[in-house]
């Protein structure tokens, strides 16, 4: 069964791509627009699962894919501050306030994952607390206007050039920072998707 499964990102994001590749499991990539506004009466993990689980569900739907032949993973991944959620920047205001908020100070970053197939929906999220050295106003306007992380939560990237050298600490996964919790990612496709036998 293992051999015709298909493995589909529903997400258009490169670091997604770049960073399920690493678990060495083929896999396709699809995406489909929906509305990733948060529901004020669930709490932020539940948000974010949820919002995972629309995110397979769509892609599903617009693939029109037999569940048993198929395994689709979503993700969602937001910036916590002071328990409140930043989203991703409206423009180079939105960013610039975002980024100074965050500086000198620790904050979350909450990822939630959900794999589709057959009739389960397997729902998981993690958690990494990250802090920032202190960036001058200079900096955070040079860094916006370099990477432009419009399409990022909390306005930043981790792994990009300029944010990268104001990281003073991670406690948790690095990669779920960057956008998926690969550890629990991965732990949870082995079954789905076994080594091949080891060479005599």
């Amino acid at each position: 069964m293992a051999a015709t499964l298909r493995l589909i990102l529903a997400s258009g994001s490169p670091r997604r791509r770049e960073l399920l590749s690493l678990t060495g499991i083929p896999f396709e990539t699809a995406s489909v627009e929906i509305d990733e506004t948060f529901d004020p009466s669930l709490s932020v993990e539940q948000n974010v699962t949820e919002i995972s689980r629309k995110k397979a569900e769509a892609v599903c739907r617009s693939l029109n894919l037999p569940t048993d032949e198929a395994v689709v993973l979503g993700s969602d991944t937001t910036v916590l501050l002071d328990s409140r959620p930043l989203g991703k920047p409206l423009d180079y205001e939105h960013a610039f306030s975002m980024l100074w908020a965050l500086q000198g100070r620790t904050h979350e970053v909450l990822t939630g994952f959900c794999i589709l197939h057959g009739t389960e929906a397997l729902l998981g999220h993690a958690r990494t607390i990250v802090e920032f050295e202190p960036m001058t106003p200079e900096e955070i306007d040079r860094y916006i206007d370099l990477m432009k992380p419009f399409d990022k939560a909390g306005a930043y990237g981790i792994q990009d050039p300029m944010l990268a050298c104001f990281i003073r600490r991670i406690d948790g996964c690095y990669y779920n920072v960057v956008g998926l919790p690969l550890s629990k990612v991965y732990a949870a496709l082995k079954p789905l998707f076994p080594l091949p036998p080891s060479r005599p």
